[in-house]
């Protein structure tokens, strides 16, 4: 009798074209209706319900009410780390998708993964941190150092209110453009969210890319760098 942890039912769930479409598009942290994920996997409303169905019965998805609407997003970070990890290495094996364009350049700078930064910029602001002693450790052993506090209170953020959260404070995601690790947690989503309110960046419409404006550009590279 075999035991252990069943992956070839997770597989089977995201290995589906069209649910592999739309757990991608449910990668930009918004949650869609049931309407528009038909659209992103080019099926009938029909079956887009039925592949729903699969996905929230399997933990990978969850939905709420909002009026007449239901509104689909994933289940938590960890399928985030779970769907961009494939990219990774579904990109390292040579499985990339032909189509390019001009999104394709400003995805891989800086996007949105789930709830926090990816790409060039998620890259650079992990190194920062870690080679400012901010952040130490390899892999998902990740921890705050003494630093961090007032690095991260010079920034407006709250580590404290931070770590009363139910999940990880730091913890790496590799990036699948990039092939090395961007920072996730509730510290990734809490600095993604100050870009945002501070008018350094804004997210692209139909989109998982974030646009830096010249004036977020040369803040962020004040606090984590210029590009390599």
């Amino acid at each position: 009798m075999k035991e252990g942890p069943d992956i070839a039912q997770i597989g089977a769930l995201i290995g589906d074209p069209a649910r592999a479409n739309m757990l991608t598009a449910l990668m930009s942290g918004k949650a869609l209706t049931a309407t528009e994920l038909a659209g992103t996997a080019g099926v009938t409303l029909q079956t887009a319900s039925s592949h729903l169905s699969k996905l929230e019965a399997g933990g990978l998805i969850g939905q709420r009410k909002q009026g007449r609407h239901r509104y689909f997003a994933l289940s938590d970070d960890d399928v985030g780390l779970l769907l961009e990890s494939l990219m990774g290495f579904a990109a390292s094996r040579g499985f990339t998708r032909h189509r390019t364009g001009p999104k394709d350049p400003a995805l891989r700078k800086a996007r949105v993964c789930y709830n926090h930064l990816a790409g060039d910029y998620g890259v650079r602001m992990l190194d920062s941190f870690v080679a400012e002693e901010v952040i130490a450790g390899t892999g998902d052993d990740l921890m705050l150092t003494a630093a961090a506090h007032q690095r991260m209170a010079a920034l407006g953020i709250d580590l404290a209110a931070l770590a009363r959260q139910r999940r990880p404070v730091c913890r790496t995601c590799l990036d699948w453009s990039e092939r090395r690790s961007h920072l996730a947690g509730s510290l990734g989503e809490a600095l993604l969210s100050m870009f945002l309110e501070k008018g350094w960046a804004r997210r692209l419409p139909d989109s998982r890319a974030v646009h830096f404006t010249a004036g977020g550009e040369t803040a962020f590279s004040a606090l984590f760098g210029p590009p390599a």
